[in-house]
């Protein structure tokens, strides 16, 4: 039997709905639930009552909206103080995330506690740029720098490129024992026996 156009569209949206109230009630209970402004906590309804636009960010809680503070292109606990809160972007550490605090002159507080105005201050303080270079090399610009220079290493044929095309660790450890991390799991040989006791 055929279903009409209309008929697969009504299916395509029930199913997102579907799966959007999946993800809105795992990630639900990591979140603020702000309402006018105020941060309270409430305990979350039932996955029914949760409704969710592809589109947005926000998931509404039959009125309540669900806050994501966002940085970097990166999603932030909000349970934890600011300072910690900003390691969770690859490249910034603590002596960084302590420098973009001190340029922003916002004090290390919880990160739910933060004003729109504080929040999007440090938003423009790790985005920000000097001339067209990034201030803070993050996220995917770091990681494509540091396989661009892997992959120069191993252009030129250098000590350290080969050991990372070996897959061998370039820093001068041993390899006789360890080095699991780099070689993986132990794979047995056939034949050979293991030493007597």
């Amino acid at each position: 039997m055929k279903q009409s156009r209309e008929e697969r569209q009504q299916h395509k949206r029930e199913k997102l709905t579907k799966m959007a109230q999946a993800v809105g009630m795992a990630i639900a209970p990591s979140l603020s639930i702000v309402t006018k402004g105020e941060n309270t906590s409430i305990s979350l309804p039932k996955p029914s009552s949760v409704s969710f636009s592809p589109s947005s960010l926000n998931l509404q809680l039959q009125g309540l909206s669900i806050r994501c503070v966002r940085v970097g292109g990166v999603e932030i606990p909000e349970n934890k103080r600011v300072e910690f809160s900003l390691q969770y972007i690859h490249g910034i550490g603590r002596s960084l995330s302590r420098k973009i605090l001190n340029e922003c002159n916002i004090q290390n507080k919880y990160t739910k506690d933060l004003s729109e105005q504080e929040l999007n201050s440090i938003r423009d303080e790790v985005s920000k740029t000097e001339g067209h270079v990034p201030k803070y090399l993050i996220e995917g610009e770091l990681r494509r720098f540091n396989a661009l220079a892997i992959q120069r290493l191993k252009e030129i044929q250098c000590y350290r490129g080969l050991r990372h095309i070996a897959g061998l660790p370039c820093r001068g450890q041993r390899t006789r024992n360890n080095c699991r991390t780099l070689k993986g799991k132990r794979v047995p040989i056939a034949g050979k026996k293991k030493a007597p006791r």
